[in-house]
């Protein structure tokens, strides 16, 4: 069996502001470094095997955080980048709303139809395979390990959906707040989630926080 512990990174400044981040290299806010410090805490005593991240800075730093407590190394696969928003990597969602009406309620309301306008934008389908990709390999090679993942809002929505069986429609029924813990396991071919969303590390049950943009 192999476990995989995955987080989403620390708040980010862009989160706070409601702008789309995509794939540009965003820092963590002060309070996304100390959530990344509870989320490292929050795992301490818990055995970690290897630790592997998306290499974009905000999710690298959290995985850092976490890894240098168990006196590990993390690994960077870029699988895990989060999705590309194409035009609308950097705009505040407010501005895409207002020049892309259409497509912004089609990505809130149907987003498995959805993909980003402009060089290099994806869709779900893109994210969740590239995902599935690097699951499927995490399952075979590391039998017996406990792997912590860090990543990002989309791609956790994606490859949960995935792994449970659901299509991309299913996308906004998870909720993944910043540097929430999601155990999955993988035994005789069949994945489980074991734990969805946890912030107990952050001292409350839920958040209660909407962020406007990933």
């Amino acid at each position: 069996m192999i476990r995989i512990i995955l987080v989403r990174h620390g708040e980010t400044e862009w989160n706070i502001e409601g702008r789309y981040q995509g794939q540009e290299d965003t820092h963590l806010s002060p309070r996304g470094l100390e959530q990344g410090h509870m989320l490292a805490e929050g795992l301490r005593h818990i055995p970690i095997d290897l630790c592997i991240s998306s290499p974009l800075e905000r999710s690298y730093q959290t995985c850092l955080f976490c890894a240098e407590l168990h006196h590990l190394s993390v690994a960077k696969d870029d699988r895990l980048l989060e999705i590309n928003h194409g035009d609308w990597e950097g705009r505040l969602a407010d501005e895409i709303e207002a020049q892309y009406p259409e497509a912004f309620h089609l990505w809130h309301t149907q987003p498995e139809k959805v993909t980003m306008p402009g060089a290099g934008g994806e869709n779900l389908d893109d994210v969740r395979r590239r995902a599935r990709s690097a699951f499927d390999d995490y399952a075979r090679k590391y039998d017996g390990k406990t792997v912590l993942v860090a990543a990002h809002d989309a791609v956790n929505k994606a490859i949960i959906c995935d792994l449970l069986g659901l299509d991309m429609s299913h996308f906004w029924q998870i909720k993944q707040d910043n540097t929430c813990i999601n155990v999955l396991e993988y035994q005789n071919g069949v994945w489980r989630l074991v734990l969805l969303n946890s912030t107990n590390h952050m001292g409350y049950l839920y958040s209660g926080i909407e962020q406007k943009g990933l």
